[in-house]
């Protein structure tokens, strides 16, 4: 199987190792930089913008498209050019190849739930976005199940926590402090990996929550880490607490109303297994190496 990797990055390069070598790999990204970090891999490196559909012609068929295409943190504009606009233009270029895929993934996130007071979300938790950029994701998600099959392409929706892992274990955010109370939900690198790699072999869900067992509070996350790297506790703060400072932008307003649990439950069903089950396994690396 030939799979192409559209915004071959920090999971989509941990994707092609995990691919290879068993199948053949194509990784696309835009820059050079990105392309030296694909061929790392052992994968197959193309440079190409996903909403540039001549650009996109210098990627060789595949049997199935992994899109995880990042927009670099900006706001709502560039997120639904890349993600709306890209794999529309995506799934609309392989799509009427003589060779089109079979399947394709798209990387989302648990962002397009919205609020939940802390309750549990799952695949049937109805989508509730909250900001102009969590709407576009919620589209693009749309785009995937729905404009995919109209091209003879089974679509799939991988709904990933937060994430972390090599280069990304941000201990200062919870070991300097204030923490403001609230619900993680998390997944490594690795796991998010494995999700997609599932979905593209063991299964053909249209859409999995990819999260790891134990969303956790905050406050114990932050002080399970503290013991683990043998340093004092972290203050803490409440949400009210943290909501009362006059510099608190409205996006981060958002973040610190916004609570909820992700389950996993219908992930572990179909039988994925997990590398690290909770954030306990995940972070013990970045523990003893802080230590």
């Amino acid at each position: 199987m030939r799979v192409a990797i559209l915004g071959c990055g920090y999971v989509g390069c941990e994707l092609a190792r995990q691919l290879r070598p068993d199948h053949e790999v194509v990784g696309v990204r835009r820059s050079e930089a990105g392309l030296a970090a694909v061929e790392a891999t052992g994968a197959e490196a193309v440079r190409a913008d996903v909403t540039d559909a001549a650009a996109l012609e210098r990627v060789p068929d595949a049997d199935a498209l992994v899109f995880a295409a990042s927009s670099g943190g900006r706001g709502a504009e560039a997120a639904e050019r890349v993600y709306v606009d890209g794999l529309r233009t995506v799934i609309e270029t392989f799509g009427a190849r003589e060779s089109p895929p079979e399947r394709l993934v798209y990387t989302s996130s648990t962002g397009v739930y919205g609020d939940h007071d802390g309750g549990w979300v799952d695949e049937t938790t109805p989508l509730d976005p909250t900001t102009a950029k969590t709407e576009v994701l919620a589209e693009a998600e749309r785009l995937a199940r729905e404009l995919a099959p109209e091209f003879g392409i089974d679509g799939g929706v991988a709904r990933f926590a937060g994430l972390y892992g090599p280069d990304r274990y941000r201990l200062d955010r919870y070991l300097e402090g204030p923490v403001t109370e609230g619900y993680l939900n998390m997944i490594h690198r690795d796991d998010a990996a494995g999700v997609v790699r599932f979905m593209l072999g063991s299964t053909d869900e249209e859409l999995l929550l990819a999260v790891d067992d134990e969303p956790v509070d905050k406050w114990e996350f932050a002080d399970w880490l503290a013991d683990a790297c043998d340093v004092e506790r972290p203050p803490k703060r409440t949400k009210a607490e943290r909501l009362a400072d006059d510099d608190l932008s409205a996006a981060a307003r958002r973040r610190v109303r916004t609570s909820k649990r992700c389950s996993n439950d219908r992930l572990r069903a179909l039988g994925y297994e997990f590398r690290y089950p909770t954030y306990r396994e995940g972070y013990r690396p970045a523990a003893e190496a802080h230590r």
